[in-house]
């Protein structure tokens, strides 16, 4: 059966304390808070370097048996190398100790800067190269989110499917494409802002939207991971918890 998961992207926020998270709150019990409130959370400083081993243990120890992580990939690999010769180096990133979150890992997030332009023989190449299962045997699925309005294309969208990796629809108040082309049973969502990038939150109206959305490819069969990323002003968890309980899981 179909879920749906809303949470946030990355859960270690100065402006956060004190607010979303009591006063006196120490940060180490910051993911244990958020993830008693939440059912998933994107790891973000997975983008910025590689982590250690340690440490994706005590995430996947920290948050409760029914929590997913989505992970974000390396920008070494999407923003450095633009998705040429990665190979060794998407080994070294899931050799990092990602599968150590167990059945606490769902999808993997791979998003590419603005400057890089759709090219169908490194996208091809790129997305056959991503695991398909975990060690233990289960699947994993990938989502991918474009920044260059070049891949704004049929040729883009017949490679996702073929590769059944499904394009992130992203809010980011009007500032990269919207891709609304879904493969596979995975919906992925990132809501950066409604009006300003990062900072506006989403209003009652618009919240019924995405609801109305999520309900929709719901009933379609497809899982719905939906994450807020309009952090600066403290609207990420709140729209997050928001929205869950319009879909029912507060």
């Amino acid at each position: 059966m179909a879920e749906a998961r809303v949470g946030i992207s990355g859960w270690r926020y100065a402006p956060w304390r004190g607010d979303f998270y009591p006063v006196g709150l120490v940060q180490r019990d910051e993911l244990a808070y958020a993830s008693s409130r939440l059912r998933t959370i994107e790891i973000n400083g997975s983008f910025y370097s590689l982590q250690r081993e340690s440490s994706w243990r005590s995430w996947r120890d920290t948050v409760p048996d029914d929590f997913v992580f989505s992970v974000k990939g390396g920008r070494y690999i999407t923003h450095m190398l633009r998705m040429r010769n990665v190979e060794a180096a998407l080994e070294k990133f899931f050799a990092q100790g990602v599968f150590s979150l167990g059945d606490r890992l769902g999808p993997i997030l791979w998003q590419l800067p603005e400057r890089v332009s759709f090219e169908p023989d490194v996208v091809d190449h790129f997305l056959s190269l991503l695991p398909r299962t975990t060690p233990d045997g289960r699947r994993l699925r990938h989502a991918m989110e474009v920044r260059s309005h070049s891949f704004v294309t049929d040729e883009f969208f017949a490679l996702l499917d073929s590769h059944r990796v499904t394009s992130v629809i992203a809010d980011t108040a009007g500032t990269w494409p919207v891709l609304d082309h879904v493969a596979g049973d995975l919906v992925y969502v990132r809501l950066h802002g409604s009006e300003e990038l990062y900072s506006s939150g989403y209003d009652d109206t618009a919240l019924d939207e995405w609801s109305r959305r999520c309900q929709g490819w719901l009933d379609e069969g497809r899982d719905v991971f939906v994450y807020f990323d309009n952090d600066i002003k403290v609207r990420a968890p709140y729209d997050a918890m928001a929205l869950a309980a319009r879909l029912g899981y507060s």
